[in-house]
C-alpha cells in the first residue's frame, strides 16, 4: 500500500516543474493521467542533449520526471476532448497544470469551470511569478534565479554571478506544488471544498534563498554580495584545496577547535601564533589564518586530510562530483538511486530515486515515463465507461489520435 493510493490527478504540464510535481505524488501511489497532445505530446519527449550535450541513449529527461504515469492523449481544442476532460474531472481529486492562465481559459478549463463540474477538486497551477503577477512573460529556472537575488550572492566579488544549475528552482518548486495539494486535499477532507493552489518559481526560489535572504530582511545588508572565500569571518568554517578533491570544513570559532585543527594540520606552531590565539583575533586577522590553513591544507591530499579531521573530531567533507555520488553506498540503500527496466534500450537504467523515506507506504517506481497516449482508449473504456463506437466517433472528430 502507498500513502496516496485512491488520489486521482488529472496532470496538464510540461518540461520540468509540473511534471515532476506530479511524479512526486505518483511516487507515493497517486493514479495520476498525464493528458498531452496527440501532436508530439509533452516537449520534453524530444530533449535528447541539454545545452547541445547529448545525455545518453534514452530519454532521461522525460522517462525519469514522468515515471509511474498512465498518458492520455487530447486535443484539448475539440469539444469533444474538453467533455472527455470534464468526466475525468469528476473522477479525480487533482488538477494540475503549468500551462498559461489564458490557454486554460480558451480550453474551458479554468478554476470556475471545473470547480463547478466538481467542487472537491483541487485546481493546482505551476506559474513563473505568481498567481497575482501582473506581468505575463515567460519563466525559466536561471531567469527567475537571476530576479530572486540567488546568482548575485553566489560567486567570488568581481566575477560574474553564478547560476545555482541543475533545475534547481523548477525541482524545488514542484516539490512546493506536491506539498500545497497534499494541504489543500487534507483540508477537503475536512470542509468537503476544493480550492486552488498555486506554486510558483518566483516563490519557491525566494523560500530556497533562506537563511540569507531572512539575515537581510532582518537588517544584514552584507547577505546580499559576494563573499570571497579568501575572507570569510570564521576561518573555520570554510572551503579549502588540497593535492586533491577540495575540502569544505565547516568547524565554530572555538578555540578548542582551532588547537584541534592544527593537530589536524600536523602544525601544532600553526595553532600556538599570538595573532590567532582567541575567536576574536581570528575574526581580525581572518585572511591571514585563511591563507595560512590554505598553505598547510595544500600539503595533504584531500583522503588524508579527511582521515586527519575525523581523528580529530572535525566536521568535514571533501567536494564530490557526480561521478562519486553515485558509487556512494548510503544513498543506493537510502534509495535516493534506483535501478529500473527502460523499455526504450531494454536494460536496466540507473535513475534518482525517493527522497523522502516512509516506513510503512513507501514510495517506489513501478514504470519509466509512458508513451504518448498509450493509455488513451483503456481510460475511456475502463475509467469513463465509453463504448468502442464512441471511441471511434471521437477518433474520427479528431479529439484522440
Amino acid at each position: 500500500m502507498n500513502a496516496l493510493d485512491g488520489i486521482r490527478v488529472i496532470d496538464l504540464t510540461v518540461w520540468f516543474q509540473g511534471p515532476v510535481c506530479a511524479q512526486y505524488l505518483a511516487d507515493f501511489g497517486a493514479d495520476v493521467i498525464k493528458i498531452e497532445r496527440p501532436q508530439g505530446g509533452d516537449q520534453a519527449r524530444g530533449v535528447r542533449s541539454i545545452k547541445a550535450v547529448e545525455i545518453g541513449d534514452w530519454n532521461q529527461y522525460f522517462l525519469v520526471i514522468n515515471r509511474n504515469k498512465k498518458s492520455m492523449a487530447l486535443d484539448l481544442k475539440k469539444p469533444a476532448a474538453q467533455e472527455i476532460l470534464y468526466r475525468l474531472v469528476e473522477k479525480s481529486e487533482v488538477f494540475l497544470s503549468n500551462l498559461e492562465p489564458a490557454m486554460l481559459a480558451g480550453w474551458n478549463l479554468s478554476y470556475e469551470k471545473l470547480a463547478a463540474i466538481n467542487p472537491r477538486l483541487v485546481y493546482a497551477t505551476n506559474t513563473g511569478y505568481g498567481r497575482f503577477s501582473q506581468v505575463a512573460r515567460p519563466s525559466f529556472d536561471m531567469t527567475v534565479q537571476a530576479l530572486t537575488g540567488i546568482m548575485a550572492r553566489l560567486g567570488e566579488p568581481g566575477q560574474p554571478p553564478i547560476y545555482l544549475g541543475m533545475g534547481s528552482g523548477d525541482a524545488y518548486g514542484g516539490m512546493m506544488s506536491a506539498l500545497g495539494i497534499l494541504l489543500a486535499l487534507y483540508e477537503c477532507q475536512r470542509s468537503g471544498r476544493g480550492q486552488q493552489v498555486d506554486a510558483s518559481l518566483y516563490g519557491a526560489q525566494l523560500f530556497l534563498a533562506a537563511p540569507q535572504l531572512q539575515a537581510y530582511l532582518a537588517g544584514d545588508e552584507s547577505r546580499a554580495l559576494q563573499h570571497s572565500r579568501r575572507s570569510v569571518e570564521n576561518p573555520l568554517w570554510n572551503l579549502y584545496p588540497t593535492r586533491g578533491r577540495w575540502v569544505y570544513l565547516c568547524e565554530p570559532n572555538e578555540d578548542a577547535r582551532f588547537t584541534a585543527l592544527g593537530r589536524a594540520l600536523g602544525n601544532a606552531a600553526f595553532a600556538a601564533d599570538p595573532h590567532f590565539a582567541d575567536a576574536d583575533g581570528r575574526r581580525r586577522h581572518n585572511e591571514a589564518l585563511i591563507a595560512a590553513i590554505e598553505a598547510e591544507t595544500l600539503r595533504h591530499d584531500d583522503g588524508e586530510l579527511m582521515a586527519a579531521f575525523r581523528a580529530e573530531g572535525l566536521v568535514a567533507s571533501p567536494i564530490h562530483n557526480f561521478a562519486d555520488v553515485v558509487r556512494d553506498e548510503q544513498a543506493w540503500r537510502n534509495q535516493y538511486f534506483l535501478k529500473t527496466y527502460c523499455e526504450e534500450v531494454q536494460r536496466e537504467v540507473s535513475i534518482r530515486g525517493l527522497p523522502v523515506t516512509l516506513s510503512k507506504t513507501p514510495g517506489e517506481v513501478h514504470t519509466l515515463g509512458p508513451q504518448l497516449g498509450q493509455d488513451t482508449e483503456l481510460l475511456l473504456m475502463d475509467l469513463l465507461g465509453y463504448d468502442w463506437e464512441r471511441i471511434e466517433a471521437l477518433k474520427a472528430e479528431g479529439a484522440i489520435p
